[in-house]
């Protein structure tokens, strides 16, 4: 179902997932890619409604249904006159911006009637696993992170974006799941990442899958978005792990 709700500067628009019942249901949201068009994902709709949550895909400023340019542009005319350094610094100020309308989409979903608000989590691919990252260090109030090699493709060459991220991921509010498949365009997330969060907390996992599909691309989009068969059973088990300490610590 597209929905529409208020961003952080305009309306924004997504697609909402429910199980059937009244619920309220614990709930995931969902942070998509780069792609300009990133639809509804009805496949992840399919898996996350049938474990009993509903899922809600928010679409950012400039992607999909909601308003606003896309930023690749931009950065492209920008690469081709500024130096790399400032590029990047662009990049990473893309995403400060754009986590206000993931946390505003956060916001919203748990005002929903048929939403547990105590029971939500956040999961995402690539530039959407920098949101959710980012959302994690910005204490958005889930109960678990799911982020799908966030960063993985401009990875390599960009110490800049490696420590803005390891910075994120130790500051985060509650415990974190870092995936991705041995195919994906660069490990360094779950390297790099993968260490900080050992680190800092017992509850965090980073797993390395076998190759997914037989491209990059599958490796990384494909994997996050279709390749529940390979992941769907251990993000399962970690977000009821996550949501049943919640519950817990609520009570106590």
């Amino acid at each position: 179902m597209l929905v529409s709700f208020p961003g952080a500067e305009d309306t924004l628009r997504g697609y909402l997932h429910t199980p059937a019942g009244s619920g309220p249901f614990p709930a995931v949201v969902w942070n998509h890619g780069s792609e300009p068009s990133p639809g509804p994902r009805d496949e992840l709709g399919r898996f996350y409604t049938a474990a009993g949550y509903v899922l809600f895909v928010p679409h950012r400023r400039g992607h999909g249904r909601s308003p606003g340019d896309h930023f690749a542009d931009a950065l492209r005319s920008r690469a081709r006159v500024e130096p790399r350094e400032r590029v990047i610094a662009a990049l990473i100020a893309v995403h400060e911006l754009h986590v206000a309308d993931v946390l505003a989409a956060a916001d919203w979903l748990a005002r929903r009637p048929f939403v547990d608000g105590d029971r939500m989590v956040m999961s995402g691919v690539s530039h959407g696993g920098i949101q959710t990252v980012l959302a994690a260090e910005a204490r958005a109030g889930m109960r678990a992170y799911v982020p799908f090699a966030p960063g993985a493709i401009a990875w390599t060459g960009n110490p800049e974006l490696h420590d803005r991220l390891r910075r994120a991921v130790v500051s985060a509010d509650a415990p974190m799941f870092l995936l991705q498949a041995r195919n994906d365009y660069s490990l360094g997330p779950s390297q790099v990442l993968g260490a900080e969060l050992r680190r800092v907390g017992a509850r965090n996992r980073t797993r390395i899958y076998p190759a997914y599909g037989g491209t990059r691309a599958a490796g990384h989009g494909d994997f996050a978005c279709r390749g529940m068969d390979v992941w769907g059973t251990d993000v399962r088990g970690f977000l009821d792990e996550a949501l049943r300490a919640g519950s817990v610590a609520a009570a106590a």
